[in-house]
């Protein structure tokens, strides 16, 4: 059991790094500093897109319009510790006294 919370801990360190470089290249993006017109820059980041839209697409489901701002990925952080912090809490259970 204590190799599938460390898987877990793992795949929410990836979703997490994944959700970061979302949110640095969208803003290297909007300020003109990366072109998706280049291929890789264009294939990383419809690839970061299609992997993270269908979450953002539920969280802004539930988020108020609030007027061009994203909060979407935000709250898939603070969504990812609070999953981290239950785990965490409940690691005996994984390990088994």
């Amino acid at each position: 059991m204590q190799s599938l919370f460390q898987i877990l801990m793992l795949l929410l360190d990836i979703v997490w790094f994944f959700i970061i470089a979302h949110v640095i290249m969208s803003w290297l993006i909007n300020f003109q500093v990366l072109n998706i017109r280049q291929p890789l820059v264009g294939q990383i980041w419809y690839g970061i897109n299609r992997v993270l839209e269908p979450a953002y697409s539920k969280i802004r489901q539930v988020l108020p319009p609030m007027g061009g701002l994203d909060l979407a990925p935000l709250v898939a952080l603070v969504g990812i510790m609070i999953i981290r912090i239950v785990l965490q809490n409940n690691a005996g259970f994984f390990y088994g006294f």
